[in-house]
């Protein structure tokens, strides 16, 4: 085919996730689009997968697009296009021979049920049943998925290519990019046989993306690691078999997947250790169908185990090899979404299971690129939640930590180690000291609990509670009862200025902003489809001044949502994050402890709630916020850097005499929740503001991005809900888990945390609006038993929130 001049999008690309972009891109009305293929179609990654897909997955957002694959692969792209896939729905079990591995597929249970997968928890007999050829010694059980299986990956590709081309789609073969520049608001993506210009440019390069990405001056961060799966000789015993096997996934001793090819068997195996990357500076543009000669010392003590497990391949011979290389990102999500800081350049790459994976999520990148958001929530694959700390030696770091974490358990909160501190705070040290146990959020290394005593600050996992749980629970209680500080420094912090900042500001804010110097709002920036792009705390410093905070990850999010819809205002963007820290002082005894620190008055006529002032503590100048998202008496303290040791330490001296703490940030969760409080896993772009219940916070009297859908609420089809469930005192819940309502599935937890000062868990959860009323009994599916639940219509914690506007005690009359 010729190479056309001009198109609306170009996909460079044509794997199976280029190829998955122009058929849903297609699907949802834009036809005027080119895929540029440099070889054949298939031939970088995707044609060398094993081409396995399973409903076993605990993200509710990838487990709907695993859904819709295996919808799509066992029937119906066959019956669109004529088009044979080759799909064998052989179903697959997922085994655990330790308490941890059930808890986790029990959790991977609810999320399923919450879902309507056809999925059930087995006991080793009836993995037997089925699977009569695999050595269960020590397992306890399985997870049963019986409509997963394995398509062929050249197929199932050519399939979407067809339906792509039948509805309008141009695909070139044979054609290399060469380079994608911006000119003037198009791109220009220049080939080997010429130059193309488009209003949408994807980059879905698979192993060659990150150096595309350095043609348009992007830094995508992910790094190539190879693979190995063997096949097997004929096993004669499969020869006489009606029906295939199940695929076993076999985390613990294989590390990897054993299914049936044909009559040979497949051994996939993901080393724990040692993992390898290639073409770490760069992919050979000559490359294809490339493949790498086996490294059996790498991987003999998992491939010698698959033997003992299965034994009826221990004395066939392997007759292939097949060691190919797969992009990985450093945290293991691909990349979907926008490419950072620049506009219409769409991320499609960075994914390490394109065939489990790919369909639907390029379906949803398709929704976002038509009609401005995606249909599930794109938190996890944003490209945007990596920042310029992700240099290429540590994603490599990172990628090979990805790796021999792939038949890990995932635990709830599980602290990736490699490759930190990345972007410690001018705290890191001193807290460190303290016990402090961090995490990292967006690049920053934030405290999420202190070790007492003789207790060792390390992370502690489990799907039930651990020894931590109690730690928290003191942590809240010193808040609750005293006063706590924390290293809150992790947060956006960006500084918006010039004449044409409120008019900007006003158009993408929901709420109101505020109208006098030092001013506080809370609000929502929403996208054209009215769902929400982030939460953000706007701080009025001057007339033509805003100070705004928000989430870590949100950083590139919110610089982005500024500039993409800047009309040209005179303004000036700056970004804070890593000159500035935070604190944040909260409990009964915060008032005292900063008023020791401060000739500023802090009484509520002097500094009330919701306002913000710049004062000197402890000698530096400091922007204090009157506000709590614990729920209490409290001041954030946003500062200069090289200010926040002298803080900090002033703060601490100040309130050892009212028994202050440190606390980190799973106290801090704790305490949201029990006030009632919606964060990040709530406000995504799957909700608009009545369905996330925050409609509160938008004005019918100013017109903003999103507005025309924000009010039109009648037809929702789920609402976000506040429910307190009944401990059981071992497992809380993670979020994802099943709801139900007189038996029936109605919804899933978004959020969930334990109130230690309530007693009760407390969740946020997605349910249809008869089943989210006050007062409602459900019931939540929590480590595979039905737990009751209610509907709450206040906060758990201080329902008048009467607590953060406590006054200061009137001294009595000399």
């Amino acid at each position: 085919m010729a190479l056309p001049s001009q198109a609306r999008v170009v996909i460079v690309g044509g794997g199976i996730m280029g190829v998955g972009l122009a058929y849903h891109l297609a699907h949802e009305g834009w036809t005027d689009v080119v895929l540029l293929e440099k070889a054949e179609l298939t031939s970088g990654s995707t044609w060398h997968a094993a081409g396995q897909i399973t409903h076993s997955t605990s993200s509710f957002g990838l487990g709907k697009c695993v859904d819709y694959n295996i919808g799509l692969y066992s029937g119906a792209l066959e019956a669109e296009t004529g088009q044979a896939v080759t799909w064998h729905g052989c179903g697959s079990f997922r085994l655990a021979y330790t308490e941890d591995e059930m808890d986790w597929l029990r959790h991977t249970l609810s999320v399923g049920r919450a879902l309507g997968f056809n999925i059930a928890l087995v006991d080793p007999s009836r993995v037997s049943s089925l699977h009569p050829f695999y050595n269960l010694d020590g397992v306890l059980g399985a997870l049963h998925t019986p409509d997963d299986g394995h398509v062929d990956p050249t197929n199932v590709t050519m399939a979407m290519a067809a339906g792509a081309r039948a509805l309008g789609v141009r695909i070139v073969r044979r054609c290399c990019a060469t380079n994608i520049t911006r000119v003037g608001d198009d791109w220009a993506v220049e080939t080997e046989r010429g130059t193309i210009t488009c209003e949408h440019v994807v980059n879905a390069g698979g192993t060659y993306a990150r150096q595309m990405g350095e043609w348009s001056g992007l830094q995508l961060p992910m790094t190539s690691m190879t693979h190995h799966y063997f096949v097997t000789e004929p096993v004669p015993e499969f020869a006489t078999l009606d029906r295939e096997l199940p695929v076993i996934r076999d985390d613990k001793k294989v590390s990897g997947y054993i299914r049936m090819e044909q009559t040979r068997g497949l051994i996939g195996i993901y080393e724990k250790e040692n993992s390898n990357t290639v073409w770490e500076d760069h992919c050979p543009w000559d490359a294809e169908n490339e493949l790498f000669d086996a490294d059996y010392d790498r991987v003999m003590p998992w491939l010698e185990e698959s033997l003992n497990r299965m034994p009826v391949l221990a004395d066939r011979g392997i007759t292939r090899a097949v060691h190919g290389a797969i992009s990985h990102p450093p945290d293991g999500n691909p990349l979907i979404g926008p490419a950072p800081g620049v506009r219409n350049y769409w991320c499609c790459c960075g994914t390490q299971i394109g065939i489990g994976w790919g369909p639907g999520l390029t379906r949803e990148l398709a929704r976002w690129m038509v009609h401005g958001a995606a249909d599930i929530s794109m938190r996890e694959y944003d490209p945007r939640r990596f920042g310029a700390y992700a240099t290429k030696d540590w994603q490599v770091v990172k990628a090979r930590e990805d790796y021999c974490l792939r038949h890990e358990i995932p635990f709830p909160h599980f602290n990736r180690l490699a490759g930190r501190p990345i972007k410690p705070s001018p705290l890191y040290d001193r807290l460190k000291a303290k016990g402090a146990v961090f995490e990292e959020v967006y690049g920053f290394e934030r405290p999420r609990w202190f070790a007492p005593g003789a207790v060792v600050p390390v992370d502690q996992y489990g799907f039930g509670r651990t020894g931590v749980h109690d730690i928290v629970a003191e942590e809240v209680k010193t808040v609750r009862q005293a006063v706590g500080i924390m290293d809150i420094s992790a947060f956006t912090k960006v500084l918006l200025s010039g004449p044409g900042a409120a008019p900007l500001l006003d158009r993408l804010c929901a709420n109101r902003l505020p109208q006098q110097v030092g001013g506080i709002a809370l609000t929502h920036m929403l996208n054209r489809r009215g769902r929400i792009e982030l939460e953000a705390t706007v701080v009025k410093l001057a007339d033509d001044s805003f100070y705004l905070v928000c989430a870590a990850f949100f950083e590139q999010r919110l610089l982005d949502h500024l500039n993409m819809h800047n009309a040209g205002e005179d303004i000036e963007i700056e970004c804070l994050s890593m000159d500035w820290a935070a604190l944040t002082l909260n409990g009964p005894r915060a008032r005292d402890v900063l008023a020791a620190c401060t000739n500023a008055r802090l009484d509520n006529a002097a500094f009330r709630w919701l306002s913000a002032q710049q004062i000197t503590v402890a000698g530096a100048p400091v922007w204090v916020m009157r506000l709590s998202y614990a729920g209490e008496l409290g001041w954030e303290l946003h500062m200069p850097a090289d200010h926040a040791l002298q803080v900090y330490d002033a703060l601490w001296d100040a309130g050892t005499a009212h028994g202050i703490a440190d606390y980190g940030s799973f106290a801090m969760n704790a305490m949201r929740m029990e006030k009632g409080f919606k964060g990040a896993s709530e406000l995504t772009n799957e909700v608009t503001l009545a369905e996330a219940d925050v409609l509160r916070f938008a004005s019918k009297d100013k017109d903003f991005l999103g507005k025309d859908k924000t009010f039109n609420s009648a037809d929702m089809s789920w609402v976000c809900a506040y429910i307190g469930i009944e401990p059981d005192g071992v497992h809380d819940g993670h979020g994802g888990e099943a709801v139900l309502h007189n038996g029936a599935v109605v919804g899933s937890t978004a959020s969930v945390a334990y109130g230690p000062t309530v007693g009760k868990i407390l969740a946020f959860a997605y349910l249809k609006p008869a089943a989210a009323v006050p007062g409602t009994s459900l019931d939540v599916v929590i480590a595979g038993s039905p737990r009751s639940a209610r509907v709450l219509g206040a906060p758990a914690y201080d329902p008048d929130s009467a607590l953060p506007r406590t006054d200061a005690i009137k001294e009595p009359a000399k």
